[in-house]
Protein backbone atom coordinates (compact mmCIF):
# COMPACT_ATOMS: atom_id res chain seq x y z
CA UNK A 1 0.00 0.00 0.00
CA UNK A 2 1.66 3.24 -1.06
CA UNK A 3 2.65 5.87 1.76
CA UNK A 4 -0.12 9.07 1.69
CA UNK A 5 1.41 11.85 3.52
CA UNK A 6 -1.08 13.10 6.27
CA UNK A 7 -2.33 16.42 5.25
CA UNK A 8 -2.30 19.65 7.51
CA UNK A 9 -5.99 19.57 8.64
CA UNK A 10 -5.67 15.76 8.90
CA UNK A 11 -2.75 16.24 11.73
CA UNK A 12 -4.66 19.31 13.08
CA UNK A 13 -7.57 17.01 13.11
CA UNK A 14 -5.97 14.72 15.38
CA UNK A 15 -4.85 16.93 17.75
CA UNK A 16 -7.45 19.79 18.68
CA UNK A 17 -11.00 20.06 19.37
CA UNK A 18 -11.38 24.07 19.76
CA UNK A 19 -14.68 24.81 21.91
CA UNK A 20 -17.02 27.43 20.13
CA UNK A 21 -16.53 29.33 23.82
CA UNK A 22 -13.02 30.16 22.56
CA UNK A 23 -13.90 30.69 19.06
CA UNK A 24 -17.14 31.76 18.59
CA UNK A 25 -17.22 29.64 15.71
CA UNK A 26 -18.70 26.36 14.59
CA UNK A 27 -22.04 26.91 14.66
CA UNK A 28 -22.81 25.80 18.65
CA UNK A 29 -20.19 22.26 18.02
CA UNK A 30 -17.15 21.69 18.28
CA UNK A 31 -15.41 21.65 15.14
CA UNK A 32 -12.87 19.14 14.04
CA UNK A 33 -12.14 19.51 10.44
CA UNK A 34 -12.84 16.16 7.88
CA UNK A 35 -10.09 15.73 5.87
CA UNK A 36 -11.75 14.59 2.64
CA UNK A 37 -14.15 17.83 2.92
CA UNK A 38 -13.51 21.37 1.62
CA UNK A 39 -13.47 23.50 4.28
CA UNK A 40 -15.10 27.15 4.34
CA UNK A 41 -14.55 29.58 6.80
CA UNK A 42 -17.71 31.41 6.98
CA UNK A 43 -19.20 34.82 8.37
CA UNK A 44 -21.46 35.37 6.05
CA UNK A 45 -25.14 34.72 6.59
CA UNK A 46 -25.55 30.73 7.59
CA UNK A 47 -28.47 29.58 5.07
CA UNK A 48 -26.54 31.12 1.94
CA UNK A 49 -23.74 29.42 3.08
CA UNK A 50 -25.04 26.30 3.35
CA UNK A 51 -26.98 26.67 0.54
CA UNK A 52 -23.75 27.79 -1.67
CA UNK A 53 -22.04 24.67 0.03
CA UNK A 54 -25.03 21.74 -0.62
CA UNK A 55 -25.43 23.11 -4.91
CA UNK A 56 -21.65 22.85 -4.93
CA UNK A 57 -21.54 19.54 -3.75
CA UNK A 58 -24.52 18.33 -5.45
CA UNK A 59 -22.69 19.42 -8.71
CA UNK A 60 -19.15 18.46 -8.61
CA UNK A 61 -19.32 15.52 -5.97
CA UNK A 62 -16.28 17.31 -3.83
CA UNK A 63 -17.78 17.28 -0.39
CA UNK A 64 -17.94 20.76 1.80
CA UNK A 65 -17.68 21.07 5.62
CA UNK A 66 -18.72 24.99 7.12
CA UNK A 67 -16.93 26.28 10.01
CA UNK A 68 -19.65 29.45 10.92
CA UNK A 69 -18.26 32.75 13.00
CA UNK A 70 -17.96 36.59 13.04
CA UNK A 71 -16.29 38.71 10.18
CA UNK A 72 -13.35 40.08 12.53
CA UNK A 73 -12.82 37.32 15.00
CA UNK A 74 -12.70 35.14 11.79
CA UNK A 75 -10.13 36.87 10.20
CA UNK A 76 -8.25 37.55 13.14
CA UNK A 77 -8.66 33.28 13.66
CA UNK A 78 -7.10 32.72 10.64
CA UNK A 79 -3.87 34.89 10.90
CA UNK A 80 -3.60 33.32 13.78
CA UNK A 81 -4.08 29.46 12.63
CA UNK A 82 -1.34 31.21 9.72
CA UNK A 83 -0.05 28.67 7.56
CA UNK A 84 -1.25 25.69 9.63
CA UNK A 85 -5.28 26.71 9.09
CA UNK A 86 -7.43 23.53 7.91
CA UNK A 87 -9.15 26.76 6.08
CA UNK A 88 -9.53 26.58 2.28
CA UNK A 89 -12.12 29.02 1.83
CA UNK A 90 -12.79 32.37 3.81
CA UNK A 91 -16.71 33.94 3.30
CA UNK A 92 -17.39 37.33 4.89
CA UNK A 93 -20.46 39.53 5.26
CA UNK A 94 -18.25 42.29 5.24
CA UNK A 95 -14.76 42.89 2.88
CA UNK A 96 -12.45 44.44 5.71
CA UNK A 97 -12.01 40.86 7.10
CA UNK A 98 -10.70 39.43 4.38
CA UNK A 99 -8.36 42.34 4.00
CA UNK A 100 -7.11 41.90 7.26
CA UNK A 101 -6.11 37.77 5.90
CA UNK A 102 -4.77 39.24 2.42
CA UNK A 103 -2.45 41.74 4.56
CA UNK A 104 -0.67 38.71 6.77
CA UNK A 105 0.13 37.50 2.99
CA UNK A 106 -2.57 34.35 3.78
CA UNK A 107 -4.73 34.64 0.22
CA UNK A 108 -4.10 32.96 -2.85
CA UNK A 109 -4.44 34.98 -5.97
CA UNK A 110 -7.96 34.42 -7.35
CA UNK A 111 -8.38 32.53 -10.52
CA UNK A 112 -9.66 35.02 -13.22
CA UNK A 113 -12.34 32.07 -14.44
CA UNK A 114 -14.06 33.38 -11.06
CA UNK A 115 -13.61 37.36 -11.38
CA UNK A 116 -14.54 37.59 -14.82
CA UNK A 117 -17.84 36.53 -13.66
CA UNK A 118 -17.88 40.30 -11.80
CA UNK A 119 -17.91 44.05 -12.69
CA UNK A 120 -14.11 44.97 -12.99
CA UNK A 121 -15.04 48.02 -10.82
CA UNK A 122 -15.86 45.54 -7.77
CA UNK A 123 -12.54 43.07 -8.06
CA UNK A 124 -10.00 44.41 -5.34
CA UNK A 125 -6.72 45.64 -6.78
CA UNK A 126 -5.04 42.95 -4.70
CA UNK A 127 -6.44 39.92 -6.92
CA UNK A 128 -6.23 37.82 -3.53
CA UNK A 129 -9.66 37.97 -2.85
CA UNK A 130 -13.51 38.76 -4.84
CA UNK A 131 -16.76 39.55 -4.23
CA UNK A 132 -19.61 37.20 -3.57
CA UNK A 133 -22.27 39.52 -2.35
CA UNK A 134 -22.79 43.82 -1.53
CA UNK A 135 -25.23 45.84 1.13
CA UNK A 136 -25.36 49.37 0.53
CA UNK A 137 -25.19 51.96 3.25
CA UNK A 138 -28.56 53.80 3.72
CA UNK A 139 -30.41 56.39 6.02
CA UNK A 140 -33.59 54.92 7.39
CA UNK A 141 -35.80 58.03 8.42
CA UNK A 142 -39.17 58.15 10.10
CA UNK A 143 -41.41 60.70 8.02
CA UNK A 144 -43.46 61.54 11.32
CA UNK A 145 -40.65 62.88 12.67
CA UNK A 146 -38.40 64.56 9.67
CA UNK A 147 -39.36 65.51 6.24
CA UNK A 148 -37.65 64.26 3.21
CA UNK A 149 -36.28 68.30 2.70
CA UNK A 150 -34.80 68.17 6.45
CA UNK A 151 -32.69 64.84 5.98
CA UNK A 152 -28.89 65.56 6.07
CA UNK A 153 -27.29 65.94 2.12
CA UNK A 154 -24.14 63.70 3.60
CA UNK A 155 -23.85 61.28 6.00
CA UNK A 156 -21.02 63.56 6.99
CA UNK A 157 -23.04 65.75 7.95
CA UNK A 158 -24.60 64.31 11.00
CA UNK A 159 -21.31 65.24 12.82
CA UNK A 160 -22.59 68.63 12.77
CA UNK A 161 -24.02 69.80 16.31
CA UNK A 162 -27.66 70.45 15.00
CA UNK A 163 -27.89 66.44 14.73
CA UNK A 164 -27.13 66.23 18.50
CA UNK A 165 -29.34 63.25 19.73
CA UNK A 166 -31.12 63.36 16.82
CA UNK A 167 -29.74 59.57 15.46
CA UNK A 168 -29.15 56.39 15.84
CA UNK A 169 -25.73 53.73 14.57
CA UNK A 170 -24.91 50.23 16.18
CA UNK A 171 -21.20 51.30 15.86
CA UNK A 172 -19.76 47.63 17.60
CA UNK A 173 -20.83 45.94 15.24
CA UNK A 174 -19.03 44.63 11.78
CA UNK A 175 -21.24 46.53 9.68
CA UNK A 176 -20.73 49.71 10.74
CA UNK A 177 -17.12 49.34 11.12
CA UNK A 178 -17.03 48.47 7.26
CA UNK A 179 -19.06 51.48 7.03
CA UNK A 180 -16.65 53.49 8.92
CA UNK A 181 -13.95 51.76 6.56
CA UNK A 182 -15.37 52.73 3.57
CA UNK A 183 -15.36 56.15 5.11
CA UNK A 184 -11.30 56.12 5.80
CA UNK A 185 -10.85 55.45 2.55
CA UNK A 186 -12.62 57.80 0.80
CA UNK A 187 -12.17 60.63 3.16
CA UNK A 188 -8.84 60.14 4.98
CA UNK A 189 -8.19 59.66 8.88
CA UNK A 190 -8.64 63.10 10.06
CA UNK A 191 -12.33 63.74 8.63
CA UNK A 192 -13.23 60.17 9.99
CA UNK A 193 -11.59 60.76 13.17
CA UNK A 194 -13.83 63.46 13.86
CA UNK A 195 -16.75 62.38 12.54
CA UNK A 196 -16.46 59.61 15.03
CA UNK A 197 -16.20 62.06 17.94
CA UNK A 198 -19.59 63.48 17.14
CA UNK A 199 -20.85 60.21 17.10
CA UNK A 200 -19.57 59.60 20.32
CA UNK A 201 -21.13 62.52 21.38
CA UNK A 202 -23.95 62.84 19.43
CA UNK A 203 -25.46 59.93 18.64
CA UNK A 204 -28.27 57.46 20.14
CA UNK A 205 -25.65 53.85 20.15
CA UNK A 206 -27.97 50.38 19.63
CA UNK A 207 -26.80 46.95 19.72
CA UNK A 208 -27.16 46.15 15.97
CA UNK A 209 -28.69 47.07 12.57
CA UNK A 210 -32.51 45.85 13.53
CA UNK A 211 -32.43 47.48 16.86
CA UNK A 212 -31.29 51.12 15.07
CA UNK A 213 -34.40 50.34 12.38
CA UNK A 214 -36.74 49.79 15.26
CA UNK A 215 -35.48 52.87 17.17
CA UNK A 216 -36.03 55.17 14.20
CA UNK A 217 -39.48 52.95 13.67
CA UNK A 218 -40.77 53.73 17.09
CA UNK A 219 -39.42 57.89 16.81
CA UNK A 220 -36.93 57.08 19.72
CA UNK A 221 -34.75 58.87 17.13
CA UNK A 222 -35.70 60.60 13.19
CA UNK A 223 -32.91 59.02 11.34
CA UNK A 224 -29.85 56.14 11.44
CA UNK A 225 -27.49 54.54 9.87
CA UNK A 226 -27.45 51.00 8.49
CA UNK A 227 -27.64 48.73 5.83
CA UNK A 228 -30.25 48.23 3.28
CA UNK A 229 -31.37 44.82 3.71
CA UNK A 230 -32.52 44.94 6.95
CA UNK A 231 -35.40 47.01 5.97
CA UNK A 232 -36.28 45.54 2.46
CA UNK A 233 -36.33 41.60 4.66
CA UNK A 234 -38.84 43.72 7.45
CA UNK A 235 -40.73 45.34 4.44
CA UNK A 236 -41.66 41.66 2.74
CA UNK A 237 -42.59 40.42 6.30
CA UNK A 238 -44.92 41.64 8.58
CA UNK A 239 -43.11 45.10 8.61
CA UNK A 240 -43.39 45.43 12.36
CA UNK A 241 -40.09 46.82 12.51
CA UNK A 242 -40.36 49.28 9.90
CA UNK A 243 -43.81 50.19 8.60
CA UNK A 244 -43.04 53.80 9.90
CA UNK A 245 -39.81 54.33 8.25
CA UNK A 246 -38.47 54.79 4.22
CA UNK A 247 -34.86 54.55 2.98
CA UNK A 248 -32.54 57.35 1.71
CA UNK A 249 -30.20 57.15 -0.16
CA UNK A 250 -27.26 59.04 -0.39
CA UNK A 251 -26.21 58.90 -4.14
CA UNK A 252 -23.75 61.34 -6.05
CA UNK A 253 -20.58 59.48 -4.46
CA UNK A 254 -21.17 60.39 -0.96
CA UNK A 255 -19.75 58.40 1.74
CA UNK A 256 -22.89 57.57 2.86
CA UNK A 257 -23.24 55.82 -0.51
CA UNK A 258 -20.65 53.02 0.50
CA UNK A 259 -21.69 49.65 -0.99
CA UNK A 260 -19.76 47.15 1.32
CA UNK A 261 -18.74 43.99 -0.51
CA UNK A 262 -19.07 40.29 0.96
CA UNK A 263 -15.99 38.63 0.29
CA UNK A 264 -14.34 35.48 -0.94
CA UNK A 265 -10.61 34.21 -0.86
CA UNK A 266 -8.73 30.88 -1.18
CA UNK A 267 -6.07 30.76 1.28
CA UNK A 268 -2.76 29.93 0.52
CA UNK A 269 -2.03 27.02 2.32
CA UNK A 270 -4.83 25.14 1.42
CA UNK A 271 -4.71 21.13 1.10
CA UNK A 272 -7.43 21.49 -2.01
CA UNK A 273 -6.72 24.92 -3.96
CA UNK A 274 -8.37 23.81 -7.36
CA UNK A 275 -11.50 22.44 -5.34
CA UNK A 276 -11.29 26.02 -3.05
CA UNK A 277 -10.86 27.77 -6.84
CA UNK A 278 -13.75 25.98 -7.81
CA UNK A 279 -16.05 26.91 -5.27
CA UNK A 280 -15.80 30.69 -6.09
CA UNK A 281 -16.17 30.11 -9.29
CA UNK A 282 -19.46 28.72 -8.40
CA UNK A 283 -20.48 31.11 -5.94
CA UNK A 284 -19.89 33.85 -8.26
CA UNK A 285 -21.28 32.33 -11.48
CA UNK A 286 -25.12 33.02 -12.73
CA UNK A 287 -26.23 29.88 -10.89
CA UNK A 288 -23.98 30.41 -7.37
CA UNK A 289 -25.38 33.97 -7.47
CA UNK A 290 -29.13 33.45 -8.34
CA UNK A 291 -28.77 31.15 -5.40
CA UNK A 292 -28.28 34.52 -3.48
CA UNK A 293 -30.87 36.52 -4.92
CA UNK A 294 -33.50 33.83 -4.33
CA UNK A 295 -32.52 33.33 -0.99
CA UNK A 296 -34.82 35.76 0.83
CA UNK A 297 -31.59 37.79 2.36
CA UNK A 298 -32.19 40.83 0.03
CA UNK A 299 -28.10 41.29 -0.16
CA UNK A 300 -27.46 42.39 -4.39
CA UNK A 301 -25.76 39.49 -6.81
CA UNK A 302 -22.77 41.19 -7.54
CA UNK A 303 -22.56 38.06 -10.62
CA UNK A 304 -22.15 39.68 -14.36
CA UNK A 305 -25.90 39.49 -15.92
CA UNK A 306 -27.63 38.48 -12.38
CA UNK A 307 -30.68 40.49 -11.02
CA UNK A 308 -31.28 41.15 -7.91
CA UNK A 309 -34.11 41.20 -5.92
CA UNK A 310 -36.53 43.37 -7.79
CA UNK A 311 -37.67 45.53 -4.77
CA UNK A 312 -34.17 46.74 -4.77
CA UNK A 313 -32.63 49.90 -6.81
CA UNK A 314 -30.48 48.43 -9.26
CA UNK A 315 -26.79 48.21 -7.69
CA UNK A 316 -25.59 49.98 -10.67
CA UNK A 317 -28.07 53.04 -9.68
CA UNK A 318 -26.45 54.02 -6.23
CA UNK A 319 -24.00 55.96 -7.09
CA UNK A 320 -21.19 55.09 -4.27
CA UNK A 321 -17.77 56.18 -3.89
CA UNK A 322 -15.19 55.08 -5.53
CA UNK A 323 -13.18 53.40 -3.04
CA UNK A 324 -10.73 50.46 -3.50
CA UNK A 325 -12.22 47.54 -1.49
CA UNK A 326 -8.22 46.17 -0.95
CA UNK A 327 -7.61 49.36 1.14
CA UNK A 328 -10.16 49.06 3.82
CA UNK A 329 -8.85 48.88 6.93
CA UNK A 330 -10.87 47.27 9.93
CA UNK A 331 -7.85 47.61 12.04
CA UNK A 332 -7.39 51.20 11.78
CA UNK A 333 -10.86 51.62 12.28
CA UNK A 334 -11.22 49.94 15.55
CA UNK A 335 -7.80 52.06 16.53
CA UNK A 336 -9.54 55.01 15.62
CA UNK A 337 -13.53 54.62 17.56
CA UNK A 338 -11.09 53.44 20.47
CA UNK A 339 -9.66 56.51 20.63
CA UNK A 340 -13.34 57.96 20.16
CA UNK A 341 -14.47 56.05 23.13
CA UNK A 342 -16.64 54.59 21.24
CA UNK A 343 -15.53 51.16 22.05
Amino acid sequence: MPFSRPTRRSLLAGLLIVPLALTACSGGEDYVPDPEALQIYSSQHKEITQAWADSFTEQTGIETQVRRGQDSSMGHMIVEEGEASPADVFLTENSPAMTVVDRAGLLAPVDQAATDQVPEQLVPSSGHWMPIAARSTVLIYNPSEISEAELPQSMMDLADPEWAGRWGAAPGGADFQAIVAGMLADRGEEPTRAWLEALEANAEVYQNNIATMKAVNAGEVPVGIMYHYYWYRDQAGDRSGSGNTQLHYFGNQDTGAFVSLSAGGVVASSDMPEEAQQFLAYVTSPEGQQVLADSGSMEYAVGTGVESDPALPPLDTLDAPPVDPATLNSDQVIQLMTDAGIL
